[in-house]
């Protein structure tokens, strides 16, 4: 009998656990592998909608990046992910990377400018972008977006990325090894400023790194692409002993959503990163740009969410 009462209770008490753990809503979101912005970034995010949010536990996932990111949102995977505009437009459209199909996506936030990092050291011989032929560079990790963005640069400076380079697929913390090490010459990396892993390249002893200007490029990449980036500077300082301007071409980041967020938890969410944003900011300072007046949709190729919409016409933005 009291077996029988103490299976009953254990039943009971795993209904009320089942009941409880309903109400409360998981959310994965897509950042980045650990040497970027995406992830120190994406845990902040997490932070923030799991605490100002009820029953909400939101987790950031380690990833390649947004390609990744994308992908996995459209297998429904992930709920929220961090993508930049040229990745996020290829997969509703369906192209490159995404040809096995369309990804439908609805943007919640315009975050804030990536920039195209071509990292090199004294002693490679490279100067410019025409002296990476025949180098060793890396690219990129396979499942991200600077692997995309490295490939129109590659190509918008009149180099083949197949034939002209020994082409690597390395993450940004392993392409700062692989340099260090003397296995790859140069390296090509789309994030905030600063970056870690190129922070700690920036003050290895011994090494002195350089970063190739490729800024003239941006206008030829539109062209072919689409008006999708815009030339930029990395500002002398940004990085220790860095002691110039760079330019550069730079492309904005967003976070998105697929087709099945209901208007409320878009509104609620994009509410609570606008409003919470300090928070954000005292983990990374690239969410300075999770500001309203960024809202604006010819920085995002994908529509946004209506949910998002609604809070931007409450605070008088145009969406």
């Amino acid at each position: 009998m009291k077996k029988t009462t103490a299976i009953l209770a254990m039943a009971l008490g795993l209904a009320f656990a089942g009941a409880a753990h309903a109400q409360q809503k998981t959310m994965s979101i897509g950042t980045g592998g650990t040497g970027g912005v995406y992830y120190p970034l994406g845990g902040a995010v997490a932070n923030v909608l799991s605490k100002n949010l009820p029953n909400v536990q939101a987790t950031a996932e380690v990833t390649g990046g947004s390609v990744d990111n994308l992908k996995l949102i459209g297998a429904g995977k992930s709920e929220l992910g961090f993508t930049m505009a040229d990745a996020a437009l290829d997969a509703l459209q369906g192209q490159d990377k995404f040809k096995s199909g369309k990804v439908p996506l609805q943007a919640l936030l315009v975050v804030y400018p990536n920039r195209m990092h071509v990292v090199t050291v004294e002693g490679t011989g490279i100067q410019t972008m025409a002296d990476l032929k025949g180098k060793r560079v890396s690219t990129g990790s396979p499942g991200s977006a600077t692997e995309v963005m490295a490939f129109r640069v590659i190509e918008a400076a009149g180099l083949d990325k197949d034939k002209d380079m020994k082409r690597e697929r390395l993450g940004v913390a392993e392409s700062v090894n692989a340099v260090k090490d003397r296995k790859i010459d140069a390296f090509f990396w789309v994030g905030g400023i600063p970056t870690a892993a190129i922070t700690d390249l920036a003050a290895t002893p011994g090494l002195k790194m350089k970063l190739i200007d490729h800024g003239d490029l941006a206008e030829k990449m539109n062209a072919k692409y689409g008006k999708l980036y815009s030339s930029s500077k990395i500002k002398a300082g940004s990085y220790p002993g860095y002691d110039k301007d760079n330019s550069i071409t730079e492309v904005w980041n967003l976070i998105v959503t697929g087709d099945k967020m209901s208007n409320e938890d878009a509104y609620t969410i994009v509410k609570t990163l606008v409003e919470k944003k300090a928070d954000i900011v005292a983990v990374h300072k690239e969410a300075e740009s999770f500001s309203l007046d960024n809202q604006v949709q010819e920085r995002s190729p994908i529509p946004f969410h209506p949910g998002a919409l609604k809070y931007f016409k409450e605070k008088g933005i145009g969406g």
